[in-house]
């Protein structure tokens, strides 16, 4: 029998520091909470809102796989390996972040707030190359189904990144029944809830609620509003 464990959108930390707003699924900077600190190499799951014109000055990062998936807004990212790009709804951004990179994050919009998910995977291997790289998808090719905007494979579709994980969007009509089959043994999933209503193995969630699935080999999914948006990230669990 599979493993559930659920998270409401209440229940998650939440920052506000006037310029930032941001909500932690997993224990995150002040937000500490021993029985939320990952789902398997899942790490950081961040829903953050930037005001106009503000944003993350140079930090650093090590030995992390890092994802930004923008849902409103332009967010400029420059970073110590000499990127300096915007990325936008439609848009993946990774990092592996290796043996070390230096990065900054701001709106690039002084009049309009800037909203994306920051999540981090533990790598598979420390202390490689660190990597940049950003890609746009076809939003049309998530309707009805689950696109797949990550892998730990190159030549697959979407970003890569130094795990044996898999992320999936997708957008639903009303009544939509669909499967997800586990890509490798001994994976779970976790699911995020960008909108609307959605059943996941029997479990009734609603925007932004986050269900957590292990010791199985598929989860049923059912849509309970039109355009509801789901983002499934299928992680190893070993500790």
């Amino acid at each position: 029998m599979a493993n559930i464990i659920l998270h409401k959108a209440d229940s998650r930390g939440n920052a506000n520091h006037g310029w930032l707003h941001s909500r932690h699924t997993f224990s995150f900077a002040n937000y500490h909470n021993p029985e939320r600190t990952h789902f398997g190499k899942l790490r950081v799951l961040n829903d953050d809102q930037v005001s106009g014109g503000m944003g993350f000055s140079t930090h650093h990062h090590e030995n992390m796989e890092i994802i930004s998936i923008p849902l409103e807004g332009d967010l400029e990212h420059k970073d110590s390996m000499g990127n300096l790009t915007v990325i936008k709804n439609g848009d993946v951004q990774v990092m592996s972040a290796g043996s070390g990179i230096s990065h900054s994050e701001y709106n690039r919009n002084k009049d309009k707030p800037v909203k994306f998910l920051q999540i981090w995977v533990f790598p598979n291997q420390k202390n490689v190359k660190p990597r940049y790289d950003q890609i746009t998808l076809k939003p049309s090719d998530r309707h009805n189904k689950f696109q797949q905007i990550l892998s730990p494979d190159a030549d697959d579709a979407g970003v890569w990144i130094h795990q044996d994980a898999w992320f999936h969007l997708g957008k639903f009509d009303k009544d939509f029944f669909t499967d997800y089959v586990i890509k490798k043994k001994g994976n779970g999933v976790y699911a995020f809830i960008l909108k609307g209503d959605v059943t996941i193995d029997g479990n009734v969630l609603n925007e932004r609620d986050g269900l957590g699935i292990w010791n199985t080999d598929k989860i049923s999914f059912k849509s309970n509003s039109q355009d509801a948006e789901v983002l499934l990230m299928e992680v190893p669990m070993n500790e």
